[in-house]
């Protein structure tokens, strides 16, 4: 299937919500296209100086169009693909295009799994101090929570291309694990700081009980 494409330093998940700010002309362009044509458009995601994987979005709303032709608009995320060609400008149009070929999703988690990341999701946010809203885990999946867990940029993209909910959610599972021992470990080093920092009784040392 043919795309215009959009290539953006930004990771998208299939049913999130895509905010831009269009200020290119061959962008601007683009949204005119998808007004008149009802087109969906890629964005895929520009990492290591390449174009390899991206998600197919489609414009739900024109926010705001400034006297200069900016625009603020809203997409929503839907597919993820991989780029199989690209061109700098499609059929003669100011934007870029390409051909792309969708990836085939499997939603196999099963609630245990799911059930045991919001465990985790919800000791890390108590760590960290942030109220966590208890969810039922037939409500989320591993996309509702990727933003939300400081992942790097070079990890969302890793999930993005993992084709099996089974997989990002244990994925999911491991970074959680980590990143809380890391943060309770440093609230333990926070702690202990604080605590020396104030006077304290210390039991003396009893030298009876040395022996050289």
């Amino acid at each position: 299937m043919k795309l215009p494409l959009f290539p953006l330093k930004s990771v998208f998940y299939p049913g999130e919500t895509v905010p831009l700010h269009i200020f290119e002309d061959r962008y601007k362009q683009l949204i005119a296209d998808c007004r008149r044509e009802a087109l969906t458009f890629g964005i895929p995601v520009y990492i290591n100086d390449v174009v390899s994987y991206g998600t197919e979005v489609q414009l739900v709303e024109v926010v705001n169009t400034y006297k200069s032709g900016e625009m603020d608009v809203v997409c929503v995320a839907r597919q993820v693909f991989k780029v199989l060609s690209f061109e700098k400008q499609m059929n003669g149009k100011l934007y870029a295009g390409g051909e792309v070929e969708f990836l085939e999703m499997e939603n196999d988690a099963n609630d245990g799994l799911r059930e045991e990341v919001l465990q985790k999701v919800e000791v890390l946010y108590d760590v960290m101090g942030v109220p966590f809203t208890k969810i039922s885990p037939k409500q989320f999946n591993s996309y509702s929570l990727a933003h939300k867990m400081g992942l790097s940029f070079e990890q969302e993209y890793e999930l993005l291309l993992m084709p099996k909910e089974t997989d990002r959610l244990n994925f999911i599972k491991k970074h959680l694990e980590a990143t809380t021992n890391v943060l309770s470990e440093v609230n333990r080093t926070r702690e202990v700081i604080e605590m020396n920092g104030h006077f304290k009784n210390f039991d003396p040392l009893d030298f009876q009980d040395f022996k050289l």
